[in-house]
């Protein structure tokens, strides 16, 4: 099922560059299928994951030899972390691949790079071989760049340009500090498993602190943490909506993911020496991000502003969990599951936030926020789906937001109270930006020159409306999604 979700949008990507003369709307179908076909292979896995005490840690697992002198293979599993945002990973492709776009004429090409892009982001959430995390990696942005630069508008080449720029060289500390970890174990391997279980690094004080580094650099610069967050807003502002949703829904989930799944969880001793360090640097991104978006008049680039402040709250959350500090286990597994509940909530919640960005786009082509006012009254489901997805993400009760965060910050409390105080200020912050955005959007009298905007269509309805239930769902019962990521979070903050 697993080699099915990362090869089945692969092929379908080849189908569509193969398929002469295929019409737009033929081929946003078929790339639409596709799509949903490793969505239904991830939720078959999901059925058959054990969640008990007992239970492997990776299941699910596939494995064929590949490079045998090397160690490498075809490698693939889950754990309860890596199946929770795999799900929501899937979920989204299918949503952006659905959602109603503008291809400039090039629909064949623009959903073949969908599919390419989705095969590759499910391959690195998926793998277990170190070498193909890398490769998964690496490929993950090729397909965003040419989303970006070829569809984009505005500045888009320039955008998809410095994307591109900034994130390869991430990858290039990134695959040096994969190179020396794979030559501290012996037997040399990529399996990730055997380099959990080895711990290889161990001891070696300056050695261990610079592969650290390599990975602390590539993965801050995926995520963003500031500083190196530069490339993301422009990137957002300039890509189709489908682009942003899951530029930020997924890719920057690869930066979070990356931290636990490697230095997390093998350079446990070595992690947790720095992590207090790395907890600062998220709580400086939590309130430079929403700082920096509520000085924002362009809402898609407030949008991305404050993806920046929310995937600090996970790394906050992860660096709590990473900490030394004996007898709060409890905590610590606490602000984990939270760190990776936050990811999921994120991804659907801005994913969702960024495809209504879309409508007003196709609308109006303007995202300027004092262009808009009074359109409560001709777009009342736009209206809805926007202050549900905007209260989502402040933190709201009942919704998936405050679930992550109450989490997180319960958690880092135990751990470093003083990170968890100022990190707080980040959600009153959010909740000012985010009520002045709708206030000025929907509410007050409508200008004449909107008079004929229209309301979001049955297809973003229903796309929007299947994600934002979800945010409700996990809101208001979250227990289903949390019993699956502390069967992971629990053993991993048990064997620290």
């Amino acid at each position: 099922m697993l080699t099915l979700a990362v090869l089945v949008p692969l092929f379908g990507a080849l189908a569509l560059v193969l398929w002469p003369g295929v019409t737009a709307e033929k081929a946003r179908r078929f790339a639409t299928a596709v799509a949903i076909l490793p969505l239904l292979a991830l939720i078959a896995v999901w059925i058959g994951f054990d969640t008990g005490s007992g239970a492997p840690a990776f299941q699910s697992v596939v494995e064929v030899p590949w490079i045998p002198a090397l160690g490498v293979a075809w490698r693939l599993g889950v754990d309860g972390i890596a199946l929770s945002i795999v799900l929501m990973s899937a979920l989204l492709f299918v949503a952006a691949i659905a959602w109603p776009a503008d291809t400039q004429g090039r629909a064949r090409a623009y959903y073949a790079w969908f599919l390419f892009l989705m095969g590759a982001s499910l391959g690195l959430f998926l793998t277990l071989d170190l070498l193909l995390f890398y490769v998964f990696f690496d490929l993950s942005l090729v397909g965003m760049y040419f989303l970006i630069g070829r569809w984009g508008h505005g500045d888009a080449h320039r955008a998809a340009l410095k994307f591109f720029i900034y994130t390869l060289a991430g990858s290039l500390p990134l695959l040096l500090a994969i190179i020396a970890l794979y030559l501290t174990i012996q037997p040399h391997t990529f399996d990730m498993r055997e380099l959990i279980a080895a711990q290889p690094v161990a001891g070696m004080d300056l050695r261990a602190g610079l592969i650290l580094l390599g990975f602390v650099i590539a993965f801050a610069i995926k995520t963003p943490l500031f500083p190196v967050h530069t490339w993301l807003p422009p990137a957002h502002v300039n890509a189709p909506a489908p682009a942003s949703a899951i530029l930020a829904g997924v890719l920057l989930k690869m930066g979070t993911y990356g931290l636990i799944r490697i230095p997390y969880s093998m350079m446990t001793a070595t992690f947790g020496r720095y992590a207090l360090w790395l907890g600062v640097l998220a709580v400086i991104s939590i309130l430079w991000g929403a700082l920096v978006a509520l000085a924002q008049k362009d809402f898609k680039r407030l949008i991305a502003y404050t993806s920046i402040n929310h995937m600090g709250y996970a790394v906050l959350g992860i660096a709590a969990a990473g900490a030394l500090v004996d007898g709060e286990e409890a905590a610590r597994a606490l602000a984990l599951t939270g760190a990776t509940v936050e990811m999921v909530a994120h991804g659907l919640i801005t994913g969702s936030l960024f495809l209504i960005t879309g409508s007003f786009w196709q609308r109006t082509q303007n995202y300027a926020i004092d262009y808009y006012g009074g359109l409560a009254q001709p777009a009342p489901r736009l209206t809805g789906a926007m202050i549900v997805a905007a209260f989502a993400s402040l933190g709201l009760p009942g919704l998936a937001g405050f679930v992550a965060e109450f989490q997180i910050f319960v958690g880092t409390f135990a751990i470093y109270p003083w990170l968890a105080a100022i990190g707080l200020l980040g959600i009153l912050i959010t909740a000012v930006l985010f009520l002045k955005m709708i206030q000025q959007l929907f509410f007050g009298e409508l200008p004449d020159k909107l008079a004929g905007f229209t309301d979001l269509h049955a297809v973003e309805g229903v796309i929007l409306l299947a994600l934002l239930v979800l945010v409700v769902v996990i809101g208001v019962y979250p227990m289903w999604l949390l019993e699956l990521i502390n069967s992971a979070s629990t053993v991993l903050v048990g064997g620290r």
